[in-house]
């Protein structure tokens, strides 16, 4: 009788502790998955600034060369 409830109070405790490696596998993965998240998120937004700088920097470009061709014309005409 006494060895039964030796038994069953082990299968309860390997229970619990297989519940336990789970909760903590599932937790570790939640977390890494959601650090992958961030990243992703993190690169979205440099990807998006470095759009942003590259168009500005062309309109510069654009504004630059239009100035020069009007100093031109105005050197031109004296």
């Amino acid at each position: 009788m006494a060895c039964r409830k030796i038994f069953k109070y082990r299968a309860v405790k390997e229970k619990i502790q297989d519940m336990t490696a789970l909760r903590s596998a599932k937790a570790e993965a939640k977390a890494e998955e959601q650090a992958e998240k961030d990243i992703a998120k993190a690169r979205m937004e440099v990807a998006h600034e470095i759009r942003l700088a590259k168009e500005a920097e062309a309109a510069m470009e654009l504004h630059a060369a239009k100035a020069q061709q009007k100093a031109s014309q105005e050197m031109a005409k004296h």
